[in-house]
């Protein structure tokens, strides 16, 4: 019996680990340029464009305003033509990925806002263009907010995708529904909450650490 639990467990860790790890790169491949182009194309900034800076916003706090639960349910015909399938691990990711898009672009707009305005001028000053001051200033510059703000990200789509198993994603969430809630099994329950505490810590401590070295390395 604890040999069938603990496989239960170990593959719906490997789950969540992979919804989680897929999730998190395709929100770090979304929400940097988009979170980017938020900071610059505010008015007065580098690429200044004050209506376009609009609609991005406007995009993104509707995205953002949305329940996770909704918003999975919302795009199912979108992860259907993605994935083919509308459960699982898989099918998971899509809703993960555009539920965490926004909330990271908003923390890489925080993280760019942050940076001293003196440091532009003065690649300004030397002639540098836009894009040149947000690869070689900016985002170097915003590395330790940013590295927090995935650190986050990682935090919040583990507990999401938690909640995706939980209606049909799979992983830790639909073992703790299945096989600990609707079978009264305590110990499954208990077991699940914990694999996730220790996921959760690992993702926190990672990313501190990470924060720390490149801190020392400035």
């Amino acid at each position: 019996m604890f040999q069938t639990t603990l496989s239960l467990l170990s593959d719906a860790t490997l789950a969540t680990l992979g919804m989680v790890f897929v999730s998190g790169v395709v929100t770090l491949l979304g929400g940097l340029p988009l979170g980017t182009l938020l900071y610059a194309t505010r008015r007065h900034h580098l690429l200044a464009n004050p209506t376009l800076w609009w609609v991005l916003t406007v995009i993104v706090d509707i995205t953002r305003s949305v329940p996770f639960v909704i918003l999975m349910v919302a795009v199912t015909p979108l992860t259907r033509l993605l994935t083919g399938t509308s459960i699982g691990t898989v099918a998971a990711m899509v809703p993960l990925s555009l539920c965490a898009i926004p909330f990271f672009a908003r923390v890489t707009e925080n993280a760019l806002l942050e940076v001293h305005s003196g440091l532009i001028e003065a690649a300004h000053a030397m002639g540098a263009t836009g894009w040149q001051i947000i690869r070689k200033v900016l985002l170097p510059e915003a590395a330790a907010g940013l590295i927090n703000g995935m650190t986050l990200t990682l935090i919040n789509l583990t507990g999401y995708s938690a909640m995706a198993g939980a209606i049909g994603g799979g992983g830790l969430g639909d073992v703790a529904i299945r096989y600990g809630y609707q079978r009264f099994d305590t110990q499954v329950l208990l077991l699940t909450i914990a694999i996730m505490i220790v996921l959760v810590q690992g993702i926190q401590f990672t990313g501190d650490t990470l924060v720390k070295r490149y801190s020392q390395l400035k």
